[in-house]
């Protein structure tokens, strides 16, 4: 029953162009083929990315956060008390004064003290600095990393230079070595933050990470499995480019280095709309959409490959606006890096 199901989910009428079947994804000399099965090894690579964090942030992070001025501040706890803490939990982090009256009653303690408990509780609960500044080190090197490994897979290869060459040849194209290692650090790094999400700190926008790593997850194992794989890696390396100024940025900003991070995050945004308002759609999607035409008819896969490209690229003019609003409003002073504002230091695609 399963197997029927899988043979007529995975039908070669839906998901191929005509007259192609799997097995023309496989190159005469055997150096063509592309399954999800050889990115198993990504999962385990995820876990020595996350034991790897681990000592980059002590190692590298925590020293480099000191030499920028973060300093460990001493947070004092607050009290155990079953009663506040019951409240605080099920109850509001931010009690009314009706709240703090009934619940100094309850306590025997004074209106003041129950205020300084839950101060001090709220800030037991609120990320340390270091700790933010240790997550955006972390993503920082790995993006700068992907970014000169990405440029150094590619700067050679005819689909870098000409789009047009990404469909010659397709599906029987030839899967390098770089092409796969360049796949499996970047979908292995995905899972290791998707793994340590629960652990990072927690963000307004962490269902949006969550989201995020799945669909990045699900759309690298997919172009994998069809075989737009050199699609796959322009795609990478223009969304690595705008994210290390991101990161650069954050890191200003927790370092209070405000003047540095208004300029980097002017640079991002420059970057942002060249690299995912024009190069992305105009370059990439457009290859997606036009250049397959030439080959063979509109068939189930070029559909749906280029309703996920229009989906992300929605994201993309939807966290535009957000940046374009953000950029407005430091450039009237009304906010800077390093005001609590967060940056819109949102993790991009």
């Amino acid at each position: 029953m399963l197997r029927a199901l899988s043979d007529c989910f995975w039908s070669e009428r839906i998901w191929l162009p005509c007259n192609y079947t799997w097995d023309d994804f496989q190159n005469s000399e055997g150096t063509g083929a592309a399954s999800t099965s050889q990115l198993l090894v990504t999962l385990p690579l995820a876990l020595l990315f996350m034991l790897l964090r681990h000592g980059f942030e002590r190692a590298i992070a925590t020293p480099v956060a000191r030499a920028m001025g973060i300093k460990c501040k001493v947070r004092l706890k607050a009290s155990f008390n079953p009663v506040l803490e019951n409240f605080y939990s099920s109850g509001s982090k931010h009690p009314s004064q009706t709240d703090i009256y009934g619940l100094a009653k309850k306590c025997n303690r004074t209106t003041v003290q129950v205020e300084r408990w839950f101060r001090r509780r709220r800030n037991q609960d609120r990320p340390a600095v270091i700790k933010k500044f240790q997550e955006s080190c972390w993503r920082f090197t790995f993006y700068l990393c992907a970014l000169i490994g990405g440029i150094a897979v590619l700067y050679d290869k005819p689909w870098f230079h000409d789009v047009w060459e990404v469909w010659v040849g397709y599906p029987k194209q030839e899967v390098l070595a770089s092409q796969y290692w360049y796949y499996v650090m970047e979908l292995g790094f995905y899972w290791s933050l998707l793994f340590s999400v629960a652990s990072d700190v927690r963000r307004k926008d962490f269902m949006v990470q969550v989201v995020h790593h799945l669909a990045t997850i699900f759309l690298l194992n997919f172009s994998w499995g069809v075989k737009y794989i050199r699609v796959g890696t322009l795609t990478l390396l223009v969304h690595d480019v705008s994210d290390v100024l991101l990161e650069a940025a954050k890191m200003c900003s927790y370092a209070a280095w405000s003047k540095t991070c208004n300029i980097l995050f002017a640079v991002f945004a420059v970057v942002f709309v060249i690299s995912r308002l024009i190069v992305f759609p105009f370059w990439i999607i457009y290859a997606t959409v036009v250049y397959p035409l030439y080959y063979c008819p509109r068939f189930f896969l070029y559909y749906f490959f280029n309703m996920v490209m229009f989906i992300l690229q929605f994201l993309h003019i939807y966290w535009a606006y957000l940046i374009f609003r953000m950029v407005r409003k430091m450039i009237s002073g009304k906010v800077s890096c390093n005001n609590n504002s967060h940056v819109i230091f949102i993790l991009l695609l």
